[in-house]
């Protein structure tokens, strides 16, 4: 078997614990909640759970992604990040690199996309992959040698919990969501069409083009 990598979603990783977390104070007066709940299963992940895996911290790009130059409204429903976890990003980092974990972010490119560029490479070389996550839009990389753990929900998401929410496997969950939109990330999707309704749709019709090839 090939080696196996951790990828963590770094930047959905803070968002969650700075909301979760009572804030915490440094010596200089900066709320460090997000860091030290980081570093805390940082430390589980490293020595407890793939003490022999490769660890990756991935992080989202400061400036936004190729995508709001493609639609200007992309996450424009999202409020600016609050004043005091602005300074735990560049902390975090520093975390990180202190326990020897590559950290990694491209211009212009969200953290899923470059997890899902790694997830891809790895399994193609015949490796395993491990995301620590709790986005919604990893689901569709689940593979038998791509898996995914949530730290939300603190369980792995099995494909039966992907057909739960979405109607269809994890390999379809994009056709579903191109048809639906979401919200979360202020992306329309066609009106009047849910995630019932599209899951429905793709499993008649197998994709978006085969819908379309049918109208």
């Amino acid at each position: 078997p090939g080696e196996h990598f951790v990828l963590i979603d770094v930047s959905g990783y803070i968002y969650r614990a700075y909301h979760k977390v009572p804030a915490m104070m440094n010596r200089e007066g900066i709320n460090i909640n997000s860091v030290r709940s980081f570093c805390v299963n940082l430390m589980r992940l490293l020595f407890q759970t793939f003490p022999q895996a490769n660890l990756v911290a991935v992080f989202d790009p400061p400036g936004g992604s190729f995508r709001s130059e493609l639609a200007a409204t992309y996450k424009a429903n999202r409020p600016p990040p609050p004043d005091d976890l602005i300074p735990q990003f560049g902390l975090v980092r520093e975390a990180a690199a202190a326990f020897s974990v590559p950290c990694v972010e491209v211009p212009g490119f969200e953290a899923d996309d470059v997890i899902a560029t790694i997830a891809k490479n790895v399994s193609e070389a015949g490796g395993q992959v491990t995301l620590i996550s709790s986005d919604k839009d990893l689901y569709q990389l689940l593979t038998p040698t791509v898996q995914m753990y949530s730290p939300l929900d603190k369980a792995y998401i099995l494909p039966e919990k992907v057909q739960d929410k979405f109607g269809v496997g994890p390999d379809q969950v994009a056709q579903v969501q191109a048809l639906a939109g979401d919200s979360s990330d202020n992306v329309p999707g066609v009106p009047g069409i849910g995630v019932k309704t599209a899951a429905k749709l793709i499993d008649e019709y197998g994709s978006v083009e085969g819908l379309l090839a049918s109208a």
